[in-house]
């Protein structure tokens, strides 16, 4: 038995520490949870039917309180014989008067239904474009405009008599009310007989019905009124809004009531208004909910710190059993510091984890030390290489400087074609021994060109022309150094040299798409195949093409690319690359050639 518990208990450090965390923390901790979690469940349920729901449930009575007092009115307005009499008969009184007697009617119903809330707005049409109404408009009555409001149309109404309309727009003058909507309801005024003869419009100015009710919630929370299409018309506060999720779950599910809505951390409680197709919904904040719930929390924290804090001891007793040979361990690292790593530690004083961890410091040791041990050869090696370049570069240097002097010999001989010979030659040499930059402007590429050109054309006597065609856009474009250089060489040699009469190569840049530069260099030559023939064995593309094309595949890996095309007429050669802009911050000319010594 003892045995099997032993087998049982990890003996590695990492496998204690882990099943140490999943005993002491993570499972009572997920108990925990199951518990707390059906606790705050509980309490929302609670929470939503004894407050929310309450709160919405007395609105909506409220509000259909409002509604059965306007249509009592209506009746009222009906039932009335002043109100028959001048509408039917307007002629027997003068206007003023029977405005006068209107509007007493208006204010007797406001006195005696609507005592405590008078935001209800009266407005009478009878047959012969007369207006009667208890209110200031916002604009000039039109009694054709009134008479044609889509809320009299008859075929609408319920019954043929009347109808309600939740979203009428505010027709009262904004001194007064400052809703966007008012619930109204339109009615025909009929006899016995059925017969019209005026027509009635009862406003209600919900908004103000609507702050009155949610004042009376002691829930820190918010209301809203809600048509079926989603339109939110009334809001407790102004800047409040519910998500387009929250409203479209509101219009496909109205009998559900309630949801919580997490990215707003808010319980979305509801009422469906049948009568008008209204909701009437609140928000509440889950924190205003979960109060009740500290308590809970606090023991929970409590529970979950005497968890860790017993974890954190059986970790340090579990740990100490290794302290001693980690300590010795460490001191024998400080050795191998203080020794230049000439020290090994004894690998039989150790067993378990630490036997381990020993041979594998050993291992580093010896490793470290043969890496060492070649990168000294390497650096021998490199010394070597740069002595042997610096040693390369002392013949082009002694040329370039013997250059500057036959230059000035030119000049004090006043020999301008070999002092422009030479100019143009030292171009090109400090050009090839400036190693530090692949990549340059194109203008200065374009200068190397040209420089190589004159020397040339001194050479074929001007048996060739070069045009150069490209636009200032491109001036700062990155091109590889030296690349055009050895396409004109070729169009010059292996081109135009075996061709009888003058030559001309063309030298044309563009942007063949917004992020791809096009070099092209065409000459009127006797083509590769002619050329090739000519020199036998040799081919034209020669090292330099070849180069030219490494050199793009180093520098621009599949984006580099060259085509060339030839024919009886001539060669074309095409490099492509992508367009590297490099404007400098003040544009110097390329350095004339200098004396180094």
């Amino acid at each position: 038995m003892p045995q099997a518990i032993r087998f049982l208990i990890p003996q590695k450090l990492k496998y204690r520490l882990f099943a140490a965390f999943v005993f002491l923390i993570l499972l009572p901790f997920c108990a925990l949870n199951l518990y707390n979690y059906q606790r705050i469940e509980l309490l929302v349920q609670q929470k939503i039917s004894q407050q929310s729901h309450y709160q919405l449930e007395q609105m909506y009575r409220t509000l259909e309180e409002q509604i059965s007092v306007a249509f009592k009115t209506l009746i009222f307005l009906q039932q009335d014989s002043t109100v028959k009499t001048v509408l039917s008969h307007p002629e027997q009184r003068n206007p003023l008067e029977n405005k006068r007697m209107i509007e007493s009617i208006f204010n007797n119903l406001n006195n005696s239904f609507f005592l405590y809330n008078p935001s209800v707005y009266f407005t009478l049409l009878d047959l012969n474009e007369n207006v009667y109404t208890s209110y200031s408009p916002r604009a000039v009555l039109d009694y054709r405009s009134l008479r044609d409001n889509p809320g009299f149309a008859r075929d609408s109404m319920n019954g043929g008599s009347y109808r309600w309309v939740p979203n009428d727009e505010n027709y009262v003058l904004r001194d007064i009310s400052t809703s966007p909507y008012l619930l109204s309801v339109y009615a025909y005024l009929e006899d016995a007989q059925k017969t019209p003869y005026g027509l009635a419009r009862i406003s209600i100015d919900y908004s103000s019905w609507f702050q009155s009710a949610q004042k009376q919630s002691a829930l820190q929370q918010e209301y809203f009124l809600v048509t079926s299409a989603g339109d939110t018309i009334s809001r407790s506060a102004q800047d409040s809004r519910l998500s387009h999720s929250v409203l479209s779950r509101i219009s496909d599910r109205p009998e559900q009531k309630y949801f919580i809505d997490k990215p707003s951390n808010s319980l979305i409680n509801y009422i469906y208004v049948e009568s008008l197709d209204w909701y009437i919904v609140n928000r509440i904040p889950l924190s205003v909910l979960f109060i009740e719930i500290e308590d809970l929390k606090r023991q929970y924290f409590l529970t979950f710190f005497l968890l860790m804090g017993v974890f954190l001891v059986m970790t340090f007793l579990i740990s100490a059993t290794i302290t001693r040979p980690l300590s010795h361990l460490q001191n024998k690292m400080k050795a191998v510091v203080q020794k230049n790593l000439k020290i090994r530690l004894p690998e039989h004083k150790f067993s378990g984890e630490i036997l381990d961890l020993t041979r594998t410091f050993n291992t580093m040791l010896d490793d470290t030390n043969e890496l060492i041990r070649r990168l000294k050869a390497e650096e021998r090696q490199k010394e070597a290489v740069h002595f042997q370049m610096l040693l390369a570069q002392t013949n082009p240097h002694f040329l370039l400087n013997t250059l500057n002097t036959i230059k000035w010999i030119s000049i004090r001989h006043r020999n301008e074609e070999i002092t422009n010979i030479t100019l143009s030659l030292g171009k090109l040499l400090e050009a090839s021994l400036n190693t530090d930059k692949d990549l340059i402007h194109l203008q200065d590429e374009m200068e190397l060109v040209q420089a190589y050109v004159h020397i040339q054309q001194v050479r074929y006597r001007d048996k060739f022309e070069v045009t150069y065609d490209y636009e200032d856009t491109v001036r700062y474009a990155l091109v590889p150094k030296l690349s055009l250089q050895p396409l004109v060489e070729n169009a010059i040699i292996h081109g135009l040299s075996p061709r009888p009469g003058s030559g001309r190569i063309q030298i044309r840049v563009y942007q063949e798409t917004p992020d791809q530069l096009t070099v092209e260099i065409a000459d009127n030559g006797v083509g590769m195949e002619k050329a090739q023939a000519a020199k036998g064995a040799r081919r034209r593309p020669g090292i330099g093409l070849g180069n030219i094309r490494e050199r793009l595949r180093l520098l621009f890996k599949e984006k580099g690319a060259m085509e060339i095309c030839s024919s009886d007429q001539g060669a074309t050669v095409r490099l492509s690359f992508p367009l590297l802009l490099s404007p400098p911050y003040a544009h110097e000319p390329w350095n004339q050639a200098q004396g180094h010594s």
